[in-house]
């Protein structure tokens, strides 16, 4: 049970209040002699004179940061989006209107200028009506209400739940108000309380601070608020909800026009001004002010990016919460790598590849991300849907990231299809083998127990342990060719001919080194591709397009692999500068590999793919998975590598199911034959015809060329040369030569690698690829 209060120190009782009465008459004695008289000490030991209580308690309190919003910048400083409880944006009193400096003084605290914190005459008035009425009514100084903003703000900071609400303070709470202000007023100019108190107070919903009411209301900075509008944000400051023009404009009006009359009043203003002011209208100018990435627009995927990267990085706080709060309180301002002009034109590149608005494409998605060579500045991020919070998702807003991976919002990557092929032809390369060699790509078969190499696994090599049927999409390419060519249209049997004579760790190596997770390796969780599955050769594993993109840059910088990033700096409020990942760029590839390699790619970007519209030097490659659920072009110049999706997300698993084959895609029917060529590559190729023009477009280097042929002995005939598969008489070179679009290039390219019995073992087949 509570223990009961004496008669004596109960402010509910006549007795108690008198006895508060002469409390308060003490302690505006005391104060006069520049002491403080608390009564909730007299309250707790029974000390009667103030000059006893004065060391009660502390003289002053820690005053904590008060809480701004953080803010978002892309490359060039421009704001993307901000992150508040309080939207605050703080200003120095020069900075704040004349009128609004009088307006706040005349309402709140006509005397402010007077007394030293606390208003002994308001005091007094106050004191005798709540003796003679049940309601209280308040006599607080400008200089008592910024202390009792600042206590609110402590007490957001530190979870205490005790209360510094108006109407819910007990006398005991109003001493420590007085208390606190005279000790404000010998640390503080009244200018600095009143400029301090106009940039903390609130204002309406979330609103706080004159410069941010001055933008919701009137959409102006608060220097330039004129006579009226000052009078109406003074008048809210009482009952913000009560007095919100939007919602409630005639008791708003009403309010500024009392306002403007204690100005004429007190001299603030003319009669003139007076007569004029109050007779206009509110005239507000509504403006939003959003927080969060919903505010961001085509920039909210890499915004949420952004986001999840401070929230997982404990440079920013010890736990999460910490985290969240300075991210939300903390005035942190966040430079980024965006270009955020560009990913403007990559979300509407993307939306105008596959419409999010068209019926029929019900988890038919696109996704464009681009990483800068050199650097792995992540320059774009953006997709067909508009972001929104997971418990707001509908049709075409959604929270998944199409680009990153599941902990950092993402959908858990894709299928990569023939994208990962030249991962092979370097493990080829850095065996000793060149592109000119030929490969005998006519097996289409390879049994369960066929050893493939794998050095890094237990017994140096791994199995399928079921007959795997690779399988081209095309008839005429089971054939002996070189590894130049296989590679150039995309041929499944050729790229696995090659990973039959090298060791798949040596392939695996090289996707670690760049990069490149398997999005499911670990129950879910990233983990670098294992060759223990020979089919991760032709892109059974899914991976993310940011990953594409960064890898791909490898390709474009000489073999140096750059990780990608996000943010370059981070400063708080007071000038504080957080630790952020560092440029991190490694040499991984021999740049003569890298170099030959570029020979083949660039040809697919350049005869295949672009055929002029994207100023070159560029390259890139083609990639489909099974039924076409998962199709790519990932693509790059030395100045902009580009990774381009189109595919399910739900439905992403490569079955029959799933296939956009014969699918109604943007309303229409598709062919019966989808793959890179049909949506990918062209979306790669109307973003990237722009974006290369801002980039650096250099050399990708000077490929290795083949050994002239010996002369042929004389008595040779020369018709044994038309045996050579790569022969001009050969007629899938003669079909390639005919064919010039690049939905029939690739229908004859791309080619389709399946396992089709179940496992039996952890070095089970997977999906194969579409090249």
């Amino acid at each position: 049970m509570a223990a009961k209060k004496s008669p004596f120190f109960d402010t509910a009782t006549t007795l108690g209040k008198i006895v508060a009465f002469f409390g308060i008459s003490a302690l505006c004695g005391v104060l006069a002699a520049g002491m403080i008289v608390p009564v909730a000490a007299i309250a707790k030991t029974g000390l009667t004179t103030g000059n006893n209580i004065v060391s009660a308690l502390p003289s002053t309190f820690e005053k904590l940061p008060i809480p701004q919003p953080s803010r978002v910048l892309d490359t060039e400083g421009k704001e993307i989006a901000s992150f508040y409880e309080q939207n605050r944006d703080p200003v120095k009193l020069k900075d704040i209107s004349p009128y609004m400096r009088k307006a706040i003084v005349s309402v709140e605290d006509e005397r402010f200028y007077e007394h030293n914190g606390i208003d002994p005459k308001g005091i007094a008035r106050a004191v005798v009506g709540n003796l003679t009425s049940s309601s209280r009514s308040g006599a607080s100084t400008l200089t008592q209400q910024y202390v009792n903003n600042l206590l609110v703000n402590n007490q957001i900071l530190t979870g205490s739940k005790e209360s510094t609400v108006s109407g819910q303070k007990e006398y005991s709470d109003k001493i420590r108000e007085l208390k606190y202000a005279v000790a404000i007023e010998k640390e503080m100019s009244k200018d600095e309380i009143l400029e301090g108190y106009l940039n903390l107070v609130l204002f309406s919903g979330r609103e706080y601070g004159v410069q941010a009411a001055a933008q919701r209301f009137f959409s102006v900075d608060a220097k330039d608020l004129n006579l009226q509008q000052s009078a109406m944000l003074a008048g809210m400051v009482q009952l913000p909800n009560v007095y919100n023009p939007i919602n409630n404009p005639e008791r708003s009006l009403d309010r500024r026009n009392k306002v403007l009359g204690n100005m004429y009043r007190t001299g603030a203003i003319t009669k003139k001004e007076y007569d004029k002011a109050v007779k206009s209208k509110l005239g507000t100018d509504p403006s939003d002010s959003a927080s969060g990435c919903m505010a961001a627009g085509d920039n909210g995927y890499f915004c949420d990016y952004v986001t999840n990267l401070i929230l997982k990085d404990k440079n920013f706080g010890k736990t999460k919460e910490d985290r969240q709060n300075m991210l939300f309180r903390g005035g942190l301002t966040i430079k980024t790598t965006l270009n955020s002009s560009l990913n403007k034109q990559a979300a509407k590149d993307s939306r105008e590849a596959i419409d999010p608005n068209a019926k029929s494409n019900d988890d038919i998605y696109s996704s464009l991300v681009s990483v800068q060579p050199g650097t792995g500045n992540i320059l774009t991020m953006a997709q067909n849907t508009t972001y929104a919070p997971k418990s707001e998702e509908v049709g075409s807003r959604t929270f998944f990231n199409f680009a990153v991976e599941r902990s950092l919002g993402g959908a858990g990557g894709f299928q990569g299809g023939s994208t990962m092929k030249p991962y092979t032809t370097l493990a080829w390369l850095h065996e000793g083998n060149k592109m000119y060699d030929k490969i005998n790509a006519k097996r289409q078969s390879y049994p369960g127990d066929y050893k493939w190499k794998a050095s890094c696994l237990p017994g140096g090599s791994t199995q399928t342990y079921t007959k795997w049927d690779v399988g081209n999409a095309s008839r005429g390419f089971a054939r002996t060719m070189t590894v130049d060519y296989g590679l150039m249209w995309s041929v499944n049997s050729a790229t696995v001919a090659e990973a039959a004579k090298v060791d798949l760790c040596t392939i695996t190596d090289y996707t670690t080194k760049l990069g490149l997770l398997d999005q499911d390796a670990d129950k879910g969780n990233p983990g670098p591709i294992s060759p223990a599955t020979p089919s991760f050769i032709i892109g059974s594993q899914n991976i993310t397009p940011l990953a594409q993109a960064a890898a791909f840059a490898t390709f474009a910088n000489k073999g140096e692999y750059c990780e990608p990033r996000a943010i370059t700096s981070v400063v708080d409020k007071d000038g504080t500068n957080y630790k952020v990942p560092k440029q991190e760029c490694s040499q991984e590839i021999d740049p003569q590999y890298v170099a030959d390699l570029n020979g083949t790619l660039k040809k697919i970007a350049t005869q295949r793919v672009s055929k002029g519209r994207v100023a070159g030097p560029i390259a890139g490659k083609t990639g489909t998975n099974n039924w076409s659920s998962s199709t790519w072009f990932v693509g790059y110049s030395t100045g902009i590598s580009t990774a381009s999706w189109v595919g399910r997300l739900d439905g992403k698993a490569g079955e029959k199911k799933n296939t956009l084959q014969n699918a109604m895609i943007n309303d229409q029917r598709a062919g019966s034959v989808v793959d890179s060529s049909t949506y990918a590559a062209p979306l790669w190729v109307d973003f990237m015809s722009k974006a290369v023009q801002q980039y650096e477009r250099d050399s990708f280097g000077s490929v290795s060329k083949a050994p002239k042929p010996k002369p042929k002995p004389k008595e040779e005939d020369s018709s044994d040369s038309s045996s050579s598969s790569d022969n001009k008489s050969d007629p899938t070179k003669e079909d390639s030569k005919k064919s010039d679009d690049n939905k029939s290039d690739s229908k004859k390219s791309e080619n389709n690698g399946k396992e089709k019995s179940k496992p039996t073992t952890p070095a089970k087949p997977g999906n194969g690829s579409n090249g």
